[in-house]
């Protein structure tokens, strides 16, 4: 509630920095000095602190001031507050101008490809500092602070220019446990009597099994003993677990794949006209901070070996 009414229930700045200095010196003559005013100024700034706050901050002789305990209270919360809004203010004017960048992405490709390989983005472009969008929903990722996006689909977004980043491909995947315990896998058509983990997604352009093995030419029975989670880096981890067969999109598993930690059980995969692709405003050109990450992105693409 107090952060809500700051403006209504906070002194102004200029007496709080007045019964500082005084509080700090108990002299308001010296107060006065530091602060280059007249110690009248001082003087009636720190009554209007104290017709604020309806007590007296200070206890007054003929000849000097001390704090009163009520001053001695407020001198401990003030002072700190004041030395770290300094403190903040200092480090704001060292810091070197950055340049800012807003990326969005699902949690797919925000997870399995992007945050792996955004310390290298870091170390060839310091000077920009990244904030990282990630969610499922399209209207974040087209959000009007994002500079960029990486956004699932066919490439057609009303209001937004996009490049393509990389096509769709789409294969099943699961661990090494997995087959030595179930058997090795021949061929699609056996894929219907294992454990198939299904990514719930609300999307309808997002591939299914039962989608997978139809362009396959095999038929998924209508109850099948599947795994279903609506998050995909999860499903995937679910596979490298050994829990059982889950569909991998290229370039979101290839890691997984280099490393051994996901394979390949069968040959065939599904290529569909979708793919994920840059997106940005057509409202205003694509900042440099945008197109340097873009074309950073396409060469850690184009560098990465094909598994």
């Amino acid at each position: 509630m107090i952060m809500q009414n700051l403006r209504s229930t906070l002194p102004p700045m200029g007496p709080l920095i007045a019964f500082e200095a005084a509080a700090r010196h108990e002299n308001f003559t010296r107060a006065a000095e530091e602060l280059n005013l007249s110690q009248a100024a001082v003087s009636q700034q720190i009554r209007n602190l104290e017709r604020a706050l309806g007590t007296a901050l200070f206890l007054r002789t003929h000849r000097k001031v001390r704090l009163s305990p009520e001053g001695r209270r407020f001198q401990h919360t003030i002072a700190a507050a004041l030395r770290q809004i300094a403190v903040a203010a200092a480090e704001l004017r060292a810091r070197p101008a950055r340049a800012s960048l807003t990326v969005a992405a699902d949690q797919s490709i925000a997870a399995l490809w992007l945050l792996p390989r955004l310390p290298r983005f870091h170390a060839r472009h310091g000077d920009i500092a990244v904030r990282l969008v990630a969610s499922d929903e399209e209207r974040d990722s087209l959000a009007a602070g994002v500079d960029i996006a990486i956004i699932h689909g066919a490439g057609a977004w009303p209001g937004f220019a996009s490049t393509l980043f990389f096509g769709e491909s789409i294969f099943p995947v699961c661990s090494q446990d997995y087959l030595a315990r179930r058997g090795p896998i021949g061929a699609a058509a056996e894929l219907p009597s294992h454990a198939l983990l299904e990514f719930e997604d609300a999307r309808w352009d997002w591939m299914n099994w039962r989608n997978w093995l139809s362009n396959t030419g095999v038929d998924l029975p209508a109850q099948t003993g599947t795994f279903r989670i609506n998050s995909y880096p999860l499903l995937i981890e679910a596979a490298k677990n050994g829990q059982g067969v889950a569909l991998g999109w290229d370039r979101l598993v290839d890691d997984a794949i280099a490393s051994g930690a996901l394979v390949r059980p069968v040959a065939e995969s599904v290529e569909t006209d979708a793919g994920y692709h840059f997106v940005w405003s057509e409202a205003r050109a694509l900042p440099d901070a945008a197109s340097a990450f873009r074309d950073w992105a396409a060469a850690e693409l184009s560098a990465a070996p094909q598994p």
